[in-house]
């Protein structure tokens, strides 16, 4: 039989002091604050290209030149896209750690969301920042607007 007895109810609890790291903690907080954050950004990139100008039929590779011609709209899409990439690879980094029960599996598994996130998140950055409004060969008649001849 043992011996150990139930703790009286009014009995503190005495939480062990951690010696971890606080990022479970950062990562917690982040995605409260990113998630508030790519509310704003979303909201406000569906207000400009949908309501605020012609609807989605009017999107195309003119649109996103003109868009794209400004800094303020490549850091706000760039922005949008760094939040959201890290967003979601830090809830699929949260759900791999619960639900993999091997490690080597969960390894694997986080290897693989992170080389794809960092190449979306590369691949990205480098459309928004070296698009060009007047690639070679197009047809100056459509593109006027932007292209200088």
């Amino acid at each position: 039989m043992s011996t150990t007895s139930i703790p009286a109810p009014r009995t503190g609890y005495s939480r062990h002091k951690s010696t971890r790291s606080k990022f479970e903690m950062f990562a917690w907080l982040f995605m409260r604050i990113s998630g508030v954050v790519l509310v704003i950004l979303i909201f406000g990139h569906l207000f400009v290209n949908l309501w605020a100008g012609d609807g989605v039929q009017a999107i195309d590779f003119g649109f996103v030149a003109g868009k794209w011609a400004s800094p303020f709209w490549q850091i706000w899409d760039l922005l949008m896209l760094w939040l959201a990439m890290l967003h979601g690879t830090n809830g699929l980094r949260t759900i791999i750690m619960d639900y993999s029960e091997k490690p080597g599996t969960r390894m694997s598994l986080q290897v693989i969301l992170y080389i794809a996130s960092v190449i979306v998140i590369v691949l990205g950055t480098l459309v928004i920042f070296t698009f060009d409004p007047c690639p070679a060969g197009a047809d100056p008649a459509v593109l006027a607007e932007f292209c200088k001849a």
